[in-house]
């Protein structure tokens, strides 16, 4: 009897957490939805700005324009801003960035170049802290959602450091998100800015849509034609002055599509995870069911064996 206490109290506690994994996974879900309905609400911004520097680059050559951000340098130092999450229960979603940034340091280390890190998300500031590596600033607790004015602050911290010439050159690791139970950490070079990463190019949005009582991601292209400024237009200022001042603007909205791309592989990592979880709390119910009736049957064919046995006994 003990064991079949032992056995009812186990199957209690795995559906008590089954509720739970299952509520998180709901939620998760819910805040990718968001993420969505945030990646469609700046892409009128993100499209105006590229049409934008489509004209100025149509009237001007980026080489010929001598602008900070567009220098290049011989690079001797180079800071990676590696965007995890600040919570765990979402696969190897932070493990996964974390291992491409040690990997990257230790390239630029093979080669004779420096780097200092830059992290976004509790997970990675704990994880190089432990180890004592280089860091030149902390970001975390921020909106699950990314916001612009966190892209904009953390855009302010890697302009000054590539303005003083502290670091020659800044990449960013972070999580592309390619769908619900897919996802690659990848390397993007933020600073210098590339004149060709400039052209305006066909682009993807997600769409979290439901099939069959399941979540599923849904992928649109789009396409965006450039059009070039009319050629009598006049400029008050000087087409290098307006340059000058839209590619921070530029680089921060850089920034935020990449926060948010994390923000939606993080929360994509923890519906699988938790849906995973569910699925095994499922089964193992299924199995500890299973024992608890074989023992409930061989306790009662054991007590019917007392009894038997009892009245033999007396007769």
């Amino acid at each position: 009897m003990a064991n079949l206490k032992a056995i009812r109290d186990r199957i209690s506690t795995v559906k008590n957490t089954k509720k739970i994994t299952e509520a998180m996974r709901l939620v998760a879900a819910a805040k990718v939805r968001r993420a969505q309905e945030q990646v469609l609400s700046t892409r009128p911004f993100a499209d105006r700005l590229a049409q934008v520097l489509y004209g100025l680059q149509a009237r001007l050559r980026f080489e010929e324009a001598d602008l900070p951000l567009l220098r290049q340098r011989e690079v001797k130092k180079v800071a990676l801003l590696v965007v995890t999450g600040d919570r765990g229960l979402c696969g190897a979603y932070n493990s996964n960035v974390i291992r491409r940034a040690e990997e990257r340091s230790k390239e630029l280390q093979a080669t004779g170049i420096d780097y200092t890190f830059v992290l976004v998300g509790r997970k990675a500031i704990q994880y190089f802290q432990r180890r004592e590596q280089p860091i030149d600033a902390t970001y975390s607790n921020l909106e699950q959602i990314p916001t612009a004015e966190e892209a904009s602050n953390i855009g302010d911290e890697l302009l000054s450091l590539f303005l003083s010439d502290t670091v020659d050159r800044v990449e960013l690791i972070y999580t592309r998100f390619l769908s619900l139970v897919s996802s690659r950490p990848v390397i993007q070079t933020l600073l210098p800015l590339d004149p060709q990463g400039l052209e305006v190019s066909d682009d993807e949005i997600f769409r979290l849509t439901t099939r069959g009582g399941q979540f599923e991601v849904e992928r649109e292209q789009v396409t965006r034609t450039p059009q070039a400024m009319a050629s009598d237009m006049i400029f008050e200022q000087n087409p290098v002055q307006i340059l000058d001042a839209l590619l921070p603007l530029y680089l921060n909205n850089q920034l935020l599509r990449s926060l948010q791309e994390s923000a939606a592989s993080e929360l994509a990592a923890r519906m699988t995870a938790m849906n995973n979880a569910s699925e095994n709390a499922s089964e193992l119910i299924g199995t500890l069911t299973l024992t608890y009736n074989k023992a409930r049957q061989a306790a009662i064919t054991q007590e019917l064996l007392e009894v038997v046995g009892g009245a033999e006994a007396l007769n």
